[in-house]
């Protein structure tokens, strides 16, 4: 098995989410349903799809007879630069994009039950590897995924995002749980509607979810009038790829305005965007990300940094970066758009450059960290751009007790230690011993807490969700609810059975006994009898076939919620056969 070097490059905060794939555990109605899917999908979609996704299935190295394999589609995917991981089902929103932004695809392993064949809302293999995969031999789309993957995994979130993850999860494992009462499914369902009708302001991360969705997810390309199908979940899904076509789908030009186009993963979708070409996704998301604090920083991205309560990440003007959950600040009374002050409540990092400095881990912020922001009071100089003469002029020098001063009211007084400064001379840090920090009636630092390391830095230029250094943090996995083991149905044996037929490796007595099997089992195995009936032709059994094809019409007349799938197993038959 070989490995790939771009999985081993990974943080150890994102390798805790892979899992091995296990593939000896798929079974032969998986194996079915996987060759089911892909035929009927090759079949329809090689009119209607990109037409890079016939190609890039076979440059990805997915068959359409057989669940790929991980190891090799690795060895595949190196060629491009790019790797696939097993995961199980969803996993975090902003650890989804963080693996992107490292090239790296992450692949649900688990596959969709029988009775969801035409749709799931829980991600699996055929829509993660069979949707995604193909389109990663496309430059374009490649970066496209892979920057959206660096600036969609710095989005900052809300507790509303992480409520929606963990409700869309729980109802994915509900419907492609084994025996899941209706009852359940129908509780989950509704919470996930009730949940998405929710009126609330659009949080950073929702915004990029917004667009993932209409464009990796549900994705049109073309023109209005003239489109091919892109997105994973119209490739990966039978029903949707058909009913994307129809009139009443509304089809819009794709703009930022999809951002703000609110989604029901429970439903098909009323309206669809419609892309000229690969380049104008990247497009729309760098109009997207330069409106997020990511880019904009400042006050505002504080404040939802603050109102988030996860751990997120300033960057001030010198480029030294304070990670740690953000609990409180201060504006600044001259400036109301500008922060006087900022504080953590817990664990908290320094880092410049997305590298921890010595001595500032969390091991030594361990409680919280707190510092001024801004100029100096009768000063047009920010401390940083101070030379060494006009830093004496405010007493900023190793071993004098000074008192600072700043333009919002915020006072420092005590003895400076030592400074830290980048590689460019501008100074990152001041750090002061028998320090006391004050605001108007406020103190917010006193002596007796220790040494006080003053940040420096005239204004927050970005702010983001997650660490500078991720090697600062040690990142647990937050709970939820893993997927549950998927128990073998009695009929696999049935499968396996008809696979060994069309092998030609039953006896003559074991095919009669597997016929009268085959024509009296539940409808609800119909896949079982398309197989036969398939292997009957393809082994000349002719008087098999015939009688198989009856009990497949009688399904057809009695369930017609099967007649559709049968009709179109049948279809795809005969046109292989021809």
């Amino acid at each position: 098995m070989e490995s790939n070097p771009i999985i081993d490059q990974l943080p150890d905060h994102l390798k805790q989410y892979i899992k091995p794939q296990n593939y000896e555990s798929y079974t032969a109605i998986n194996q079915s349903v996987w060759k089911y899917v892909m035929r009927r999908n090759i079949s329809f979609l090689k009119k209607h799809a990109h037409d890079f996704y016939i190609t890039g299935l076979k440059k990805a190295c997915i068959s359409i007879d057989k669940i790929p394999n991980m190891y090799g589609m690795n060895r595949i995917l190196k060629e491009i630069g790019w790797a696939a991981v097993a995961v199980d089902g969803f996993i975090p929103p902003s650890a989804f994009m963080e693996f992107q932004s490292y090239n790296v695809l992450i692949i649900a392993s688990e596959i969709r039950q029988l009775k969801n064949i035409e749709y799931t809302p829980a991600p699996d293999i055929i829509h993660e590897s069979a949707g995604h995969a193909p389109f990663l031999a496309n430059p374009e789309y490649a970066e496209y995924l892979r920057r959206f993957g660096q600036i969609g995994s710095k989005a900052i979130s809300s507790s509303y995002d992480w409520e929606m993850f963990k409700a869309i999860r729980d109802l994915s494992i509900l419907k492609e749980t084994v025996g899941a009462k209706k009852k359940l499914i129908d509780e989950s369902q509704k919470k996930v509607i009730d949940l998405q009708k929710t009126k609330k302001e659009f949080s950073e991360l929702e915004l990029i979810r917004n667009i993932h969705w209409w464009t990796v997810e549900y994705g049109l390309i073309g023109n209005l009038e003239d489109f091919k199908i892109y997105g994973a979940g119209l490739l990966s899904s039978i029903g949707e790829s058909k009913w994307c076509l129809d009139k009443k789908v509304i089809k819009k030009p794709y703009t930022i305005e999809a951002a703000y186009q609110k989604f029901d993963i429970t439903k098909p979708q009323p309206q669809l965007f419609v892309i000229p070409n690969f380049s104008h996704l990247s497009k729309v998301l760098e109009e997207l990300a330069d409106q997020m604090s990511l880019r904009k920083g400042g006050l505002e991205g504080l404040k939802k940094l603050v109102k988030s309560n996860q751990l997120g990440t300033i960057e001030l003007s010198t480029g030294l970066q304070i990670s740690g959950t953000f609990s409180n600040y201060i504006s600044n009374p001259k400036d109301n758009k500008k922060a006087a002050y900022l504080n953590t409540n817990s664990k908290t990092a320094l880092s410049y450059r997305n590298r921890e400095l010595i001595g500032h881990s969390v091991d030594y912020h361990s409680t919280g960290f707190g510092s001024p922001l801004g100029k100096l009071k009768k000063s047009n100089l920010a401390i940083e751009d101070m030379s060494p003469s006009d830093l004496e002029l405010f007493g900023i020098i190793e071993g004098k007790e000074t008192s600072l001063e700043f333009e919002s009211g915020v006072t420092v007084k005590g003895t400076i230690i030592t400074g830290i400064r980048n590689v460019f001379g501008k100074i990152l840090l001041i750090s002061f011993k028998d320090c006391l920090v004050t605001f108007e009636d406020q103190v917010l630092f006193e002596p007796s807490w220790g040494i006080f390391d003053m940040a420096v830095g005239k204004e927050i230029t970005s702010a983001y969700c997650g660490a500078a250094d991720n090697s600062s943090f040690k990142i647990e996995k937050k709970e939820y609810k893993p997927t549950p083991l998927s128990k073998v149905p009695k009929s696999n044996n049935l499968y396996k059975e008809v696979e060994k037929f069309s092998n030609a490796k039953l006896s003559t007595k074991e095919n009669k006994t597997l016929l009268n099997e085959i024509i009296n089992t539940s409808p609800d195995n119909w896949l079982v009898v398309l197989n036969f009936y398939e292997a009957c032709l393809n082994n000349s059994f002719f008087d098999y076939s015939e009688k198989a094809l009856l009990y497949l019409n009688k399904i057809c007349k009695n369930y017609p919620e099967y007649s559709s799938l049968i009709e179109n197993g049948i279809d795809i038959i005969k046109t292989n056969k021809i």
